[in-house]
């Protein structure tokens, strides 16, 4: 691809290994809200692997929250964290998905733009990703690209070959790699064990990729005895194996991640100076959760509870709006097909505010419904939100606008 001397957006490529579930998407938010910190602009972008268009019909259950954009594109839930730890706008150029990517291809050879050449996963399907990447090029100081899903998966394969050839394009000082891993800590031996993390770099220098920066998920800090394994075992420096120790408050990693120096490597592989970081609206937010003032509970009254991160923009909604009232927001998940049977009055009564998130289909209506009575008999006055539901709302009486 064509590289132009005017280059302005750094890239950094956030690839995952070992399993899913790490916390890419936080990571990635951690690392764009500390280089928004030191005064530079930042954006991101998903690249999931699944063939699904986008995340719109997806089943809940499986895929959790599909989040909305400014634009009304129907995106993966990690452009919430985006825009929660930084001033970024997510858009559709945001997320794509192999099933957008291969779609976008088949549509070009069906319009005849391969001019009848054997369309192919290199250079065609990788050619797609790599213009879709660099739509961001030259809006931002740094682009954020996460890689969903873990390295070694086939359906990842194109997303991983892309971003190797894009680092021949840009060149190293305008590109960076980021694996995060897990170190599990095996409690009945007392050992960290950084096998899993090998293997998993390994599996990245088979698709072609040096990863500069390791992200090391553990339950215990790593002293400089496992970092100087990690790195020996993994052909990196040191300084850049990060430790990400499980915190108290998502909101709280981007505060140790710039403790492990990691925005500061960061910042010297990709060849940027900045000033000092302005970390401390970081550690007041932190210092206001920890040290409530208050307390409430909030029941969520779902049909998909039993998978929180289905719910995870009004999860955060609500602990947000605690932290700006000295409140500490304690969330208890109720099915409604609990409610519909009877099973779960006593746990509404305990509750100080009641949240109806909407749902699709007729499953659990009635048990939604249910809890809208409690306003009369509870200690509190009880707020109860019903929207986006799959059946008209006007139609019940319980339910209009009157």
């Amino acid at each position: 691809m064509d590289t132009q001397p005017s280059r302005k957006t750094k890239f950094i490529f956030i690839t995952g290994g070992v399993l899913s579930s790490l916390g890419k998407g936080l990571a990635a938010a951690s690392i764009g809200a500390l280089l928004e910190s030191r005064g530079m602009t930042v954006t991101f972008q998903k690249l999931d692997p699944y063939i699904n268009v986008d995340p719109g019909t997806m089943n809940p259950f499986q895929h959790g929250e599909v989040y909305v954009t400014d634009d009304g594109a129907e995106t993966d839930l990690d452009m919430g964290h985006y825009e929660r730890y930084t001033d970024a706008v997510m858009t559709q150029i945001n997320n794509y998905t192999s099933g957008r990517i291969y779609y976008s291809v088949i549509m070009k050879e069906r319009r005849g733009e391969y001019l009848g050449g054997t369309v192919q996963m290199i250079p065609h399907i990788t050619d797609e990703i790599k213009q879709a990447v660099m739509q961001l090029d030259g809006t931002v100081d740094v682009a954020i690209i996460e890689i969903g899903g873990t390295v070694g998966d086939i359906e990842g394969l194109p997303f991983i070959e892309a971003i190797r050839q894009l680092r021949g394009d840009l060149g190293r000082e305008y590109s960076l790699y980021i694996h995060l891993t897990l170190v599990p800590f095996i409690k009945t031996a007392g050992e960290i064990k950084t096998k899993p993390t090998q293997h998993s770099v390994k599996e990245l220098l088979a698709s072609g990729i040096q990863p500069d920066i390791l992200i090391c998920r553990t339950e215990v800090p790593l002293d400089d005895s496992i970092k100087k394994k990690i790195a020996l075992f993994c052909n990196i420096d040191a300084p850049s194996v990060i430790t990400a120790i499980d915190v108290d408050t998502i909101y709280e990693l981007p505060l140790r991640l710039h403790e492990e120096g990691a925005d500061d490597r960061i910042l010297q592989k990709l060849g940027i100076w900045t000033g000092a970081p302005n970390t401390k609206p970081w550690q007041d937010l932190v210092h206001k959760i920890k040290n409530p003032v208050h307390t409430v509970t909030i029941g969520i009254t779902g049909k998909y509870v039993e998978l929180k991160e289905a719910y995870k923009s009004l999860h955060e909604s609500l602990i947000h709006g605690g932290i700006a009232n000295d409140t500490k927001v304690e969330l208890k998940y109720i099915a409604a097909d609990d409610l519909e049977k009877g099973n779960s009055s006593a746990e509404l009564d305990q509750c100080d505010g009641i949240l109806v998130p909407g749902g699709f289909g007729s499953r659990g209506t009635e048990g939604k419904i249910r809890p809208l009575p409690m306003r009369e008999r509870t200690r509190y006055p009880s707020s109860v939100y019903v929207w986006a539901c799959s059946w008209p709302w006007w139609t019940s009486p319980a339910l209009s606008p009157g």
